[in-house]
């Protein structure tokens, strides 16, 4: 494997209306971001992922842009990221954008320009149709809206203002590029790419046996045969031109694809994000945490596909999911073991480790109790439509407080102060009341805390090379609450041990081990303890 930068990086993701507010509006800034780089230093972050901040009518947060080249008013002006940008690069960080190519808002000027008439030069740069398929959106309802001046309707895969690109159209794409390029001329370091396995769609309808209005349609929406050859031009035209690191969130992709698309020979990205562990092992509607046998499964297969050829994206956490120490760990009895062992699991695998806002101090599902209390658009409609379909509310809003994407929006809990420290105004969403003991100032205070135990496997990563490239080997499959897996580079080998569950578990230190980190102080012979977690240095 070739060594390069992005691979001993630790990056940390921000969701910038929910990290800091500078001026009371409610919504965190461009100087927000700028006025905590200390801390991230502090931390050890080598690379900031920002969030979508360009210029747009947030229905969906920042994911509907109204003007790629321009910032969104709640988050400053373009000088105040060009001072940003600046001053990561002057601490020796850098910064990745998020980057939306799959669909625009629908107040863009391209959109606007399209839906004008049907004879506008930019009409095909959507996807218009006389008839439109059965599909279901994403965020449910119907995929296509209706527009009574052109007599057609418009595709739209999320929200009817989330409007989508057709990437079939080479004027379009020859525009995307030119964009992209603009930001890479900047300086930025790179992109996370949303959505990127959406862009090629097969436009016809779906099964539909059970008569509904509208039909999931994934199959027709996700990997459509064609897509790496828009994948590859995207690559060839934009990023290979930049010594930048591309990450695409591809949810649907499996190990067994990696070859095209992370492989270091023809891959269109350096990474992906995928759902398969989520997905595989957790299941929404239980009231369990994660299944470890599965999750053991998922991942050592995506390692053991990667090893020699590709590189994996480490993540628990990101905007788009709930906070993992309420839904794989235990946030009440053991809230801080599981914080630590959930944290350590991941963490030394092969591959570039991601940290979401927040989750470096243990962060926690809100216990919001009122639909109200939501902003999340997605939440919205998933209550709304299924209310229209007989849905108890009282059903749904279990659900909703245990899966919302708003968990992971919550304002950072920076201080116990009033609004958490994050704002002097009005927060744009609750803040979880769990401030006054969960913050990041009482954390900093205390060395056992989760943030210095993220700051010691940061250390820890970086101190050894062997926790970068090595190659991964799962071990100890005896216990199904257990992930344990060695590190072996060269003549070094290191161990690592997360035992994820309320119970203790047999288990015996190796006997020739160096113990490096662990979550607990003290240890029971034999035995592992509620969620304790170890990494050793094998002699």
């Amino acid at each position: 494997m070739k060594k390069t930068w992005w691979k001993e990086a630790i990056v940390y993701q921000i969701y910038p209306r929910s990290f800091f507010d500078t001026n009371g509006d409610g919504v965190g800034d461009l100087n927000g971001v700028r006025e905590k780089l200390d801390y991230l230093q502090e931390l050890g972050v080598d690379m900031i992922w920002l969030c979508p901040v360009y210029k747009s009518p947030n229905v969906d947060n920042g994911y509907d842009v109204s003007d790629y080249q321009d910032i969104m008013d709640e988050m400053g002006t373009m000088e105040d990221f060009d001072r940003l940008l600046e001053d990561i690069h002057a601490r020796g960080m850098k910064i990745m954008m998020d980057l939306v190519l799959n669909h625009t808002s629908d107040q863009h000027p391209w959109f606007l320009e399209s839906k004008s008439s049907r004879d506008n030069p930019k009409r095909d740069w959507y996807v218009w149709r006389d008839q439109p398929t059965n599909w279901e959106g994403i965020f449910g309802g119907p995929a296509w809206t209706y527009d009574p001046k052109t007599g057609q309707y418009y595709f739209h895969l999320f929200t009817k203002n989330q409007v989508d690109l057709n990437w079939e159209n080479p004027e379009l794409r020859r525009a995307l590029y030119k964009m992209i390029l603009w930001w890479l001329d900047k300086g930025i370091d790179g992109f996370r790419v949303d959505a990127i396995n959406h862009l090629k769609k097969d436009y016809t309808d779906m099964p539909n046996p059970q008569g509904l209005n509208y039909v999931p349609a994934w199959p027709k929406m996700t990997n459509v045969e064609g897509i790496q050859e828009l994948l590859a031009e995207l690559r060839r035209e934009t990023f290979a031109k930049y010594d930048v690191v591309t990450v695409g969130e591809a949810n649907s992709v499996r190990s067994h694809e990696i070859g095209e698309w992370i492989s270091e020979e023809e891959g269109k990205f350096n990474m992906i994000f995928h759902l398969e562990a989520h997905e595989e092992a957790w299941d929404e509607e239980s009231e369990e945490g994660v299944d470890v046998d599965d999750l053991r499964l998922v991942l050592d297969r995506w390692q053991r596909s990667a090893q020699g050829i590709a590189w994996n994206s480490l993540y628990l956490e990101n905007h788009d999911r709930p906070r993992t120490v309420s839904t794989w760990g235990n946030d009440k009895e053991h809230w801080w073991e599981s914080a630590t062992a959930l944290g350590c699991m991941y963490f030394f695998m092969q591959g570039t480790p991601f940290i979401y806002q927040g989750q470096e101090i243990g962060m926690t599902n809100a216990p919001f109790d009122d639909i109200d209390m939501y902003r999340d658009i997605e939440t919205k409609n998933m209550y709304r439509y299924n209310r229209l379909k007989g849905v108890p509310h009282k059903d749904l809003m279990a659900t909703i407080k245990k899966i919302s994407r708003d968990h992971a929006r919550t304002p950072i809990q920076w201080t116990s102060q009033e609004n958490a420290g994050f704002t002097q105004g009005t927060p744009w969403i609750p803040v979880n009341p769990n401030f006054n003991w969960l913050n990041v100032n009482e954390q900093q205070k205390d060395p056992q805390s989760v943030l210095s135990f993220y700051k010691k496997m940061i250390r820890l990563r970086k101190e050894h090379e062997t926790l970068v490239y090595g190659s991964t080997h799962l071990t100890y499959l005896e216990c199904p609450f257990v992930y344990a897996y060695t590190r072996e580079y060269e003549d070094e080998r290191y161990l690592i041990v997360s035992h994820l569950d309320d119970d203790t578990c047999p288990w015996w230190s190796p006997v020739e081990g160096k113990l490096l980190l662990s979550n607990y102080v003290s240890h029971l012979d034999g035995k592992l303890q509620p969620y304790e977690a170890r990494v050793y240095r094998l002699e």
